[in-house]
Formats: structure tokens, C-alpha cells, sequence
């Protein structure tokens, strides 16, 4: 992969969409993919079950310049504990982003504003882990206060590889209408739901697409690209962001990058989407 990038001429690599959690709840999101042949009817082994301090080491020696750490709640006052943690890890790891997450709850504007203060430049949603509409009326106060200050929300609202009650374009597409700035990065494209995420993204300058796990020998089998959808990641190379879902992955990092050449779109293509659109949302160097 170094090499890689050498040939390309970037300085690293802009991955908007990494994990890092606290050590309890990590050991829970992998307890969860152990048995994902019943959650998923598959095997999903996860390829960085290491500890903190090396999978920090793999994301350097990969190429990445700065390591998010997106979290997200599942239920109510759980929130405002992944902010403080989020912020810790910030401070603690010199190349990190901070990061930090909200759910539909009393407060939620109060807690949002205070992680901004604070210097979270990323945030993240789930819609199916937390069970929630984006449009919940209670998220109003914290969209209009990540619209005004412009920090993108990785939203992972696609209906793959579960489908929940609220997965879909719809409940994003309702925030949009009454949030037009936001800066919105849909997570794995959107998947199953390509060509209606980039539908957002046409129609919405602040919408960018995440490339998690897209294009890739496992998730090939299960949501493909529907017909003429390459074609329209072609038209969005600015929109396009390189997203990973590193450490719980079911193969090397590397094939991420793989599966984006072998789409054909062109060594300008993955500059952009590698390095220049992540590291424009992140506020990276371009040096």
C-alpha cells in the first residue's frame, strides 16, 4: 500500500470511517460478529482484533494521516459517555480525530454544542444499531447546530446488511429538506440503496458518499452495484470519500483499496476519493 500511494503521489490516506471504542463495548461489536451466521447467515471473521495500541500502529503503517474514531449509541444516555470517551481519545492519540455521536433524547442539542465546543470535527449516526428516523423532531436543536457549523455525520442509513425500521433514504432525505447545509458523508454508499443515496448527493452539495466495504469480494456476494451505478460514482469523483469500517472487517485493508481500482475509474479518480475529498471534510493538509 505504501507504494501504492507513492506511485499515486498522495501523502497518505483520508479513511473518514474508523472505529475506535471504548475496550467493553469493542469486545461486544466483535462477541456480535462471532455469531454473525445468525445475524447475517454468514461468517464474518474479523481480520484487526488486536489491541489498541497495535491497530493504531497497522492504520500508520497503512498510510493514514489521521484516525477517526466513530462511535454511536444504541440507546438513550448512552450518548454523552462515547462524547467523553471520544474526546479523551483525542487527547490522548496525536493524529486522531475527534470524534463523537447523538441519539434522539433530551438534551441532545445542549451535548451536541458542547462536543463542538470542545473540537469534535466528526460525528457519527446508525440508524439501525440505535433504532431511530434521522427526522426524529428531537434531533432538530442538533442538526441545526451541526449545519451551522458545517462539521460532517457519517449516517450509515442504508438497509444492508441488516435492514431496520428507519434504514432508507427517506428519514435523510426529510433531514436534508429542512437542513439543506449539512455536511452529510452516507456511509458504504448507502448500500443496497445506491442509486437513491446518490440521488442526495446530486441533489445536495453537502452530501458525500463513504466507499466502506463497497465493491469487495464479500460484499459483492450479498448488495452488488445495480446497473449504471460505476457510471455515477464517475460523475461524483468529488463526493466520493474513502471509507474502511477498520478494525472489524473480514479481510485485509488493503482489498478496500483493491476493489476501488478494479472499478476502472482512473488514477485521478482514487486521489480524490483516497486522499483529496477525506482530507477536505477533515481539514488535513494537503501537503
Amino acid at each position: 500500500m505504501p507504494a501504492y500511494l507513492r506511485f499515486l503521489g498522495l501523502p497518505g490516506l483520508a479513511d473518514i470511517h474508523v472505529h475506535f471504542l471504548p475496550d467493553s463495548m469493542q469486545r461486544k461489536v466483535w462477541g456480535y460478529f462471532d455469531e454473525a451466521e445468525k445475524h447475517y447467515g454468514a461468517p464474518w471473521p474479523v481480520t484487526y482484533r488486536d489491541d489498541e495500541a497495535q491497530r493504531l500502529e497497522t492504520l500508520r503503517t497503512l498510510g493514514l494521516k489521521a484516525i477517526p474514531a466513530l462511535a454511536y449509541p444504541h440507546k438513550p444516555g448512552m450518548a454523552q459517555w462515547l462524547n467523553d470517551w471520544c474526546a479523551d481519545f483525542a487527547r490522548r492519540v496525536p493524529d486522531a480525530v475527534h470524534c463523537a455521536t447523538f441519539y434522539p433524547e433530551p438534551g441532545v442539542g445542549d451535548y451536541v454544542a458542547t462536543a463542538l465546543d470542545d473540537g469534535a470535527r466528526l460525528f457519527k449516526m446508525h440508524v439501525q444499531v440505535g433504532d431511530f428516523t434521522p427526522d426524529d423532531e428531537r434531533l432538530e436543536p442538533a442538526w441545526a447546530r451541526l449545519e451551522a457549523a458545517r462539521v460532517p455525520v457519517v449516517v450509515h442509513a442504508g438497509s444492508a446488511p441488516l435492514q431496520g425500521t428507519h434504514t432508507g433514504p427517506a428519514g435523510v432525505r426529510e433531514v436534508l429538506r429542512r437542513h439543506p447545509d449539512l455536511v452529510l458523508v452516507v456511509a458504504h454508499l448507502g448500500m443496497p440503496e445506491y442509486h437513491e443515496f446518490a440521488d442526495l448527493a446530486d441533489e445536495f452539495a453537502g452530501v458525500h458518499l463513504d466507499t466502506t466495504m463497497n465493491g469487495t469480494d464479500f460484499t459483492n456476494r450479498f448488495a452488488p452495484f445495480p446497473d449504471g451505478y460505476v457510471e455515477r460514482l464517475a460523475g461524483l469523483r468529488d463526493r466520493v470519500v474513502l471509507g474502511s469500517d477498520f478494525p472489524s472487517i473480514p479481510y485485509a485493508y488493503a482489498h478496500q483499496l483493491e476493489a476501488l481500482a478494479r472499478l476502472g475509474l482512473g488514477d485521478d479518480w482514487m486521489r480524490a476519493v483516497l486522499w483529496h475529498n477525506g482530507a477536505r471534510l477533515l481539514g488535513l493538509s494537503e501537503s
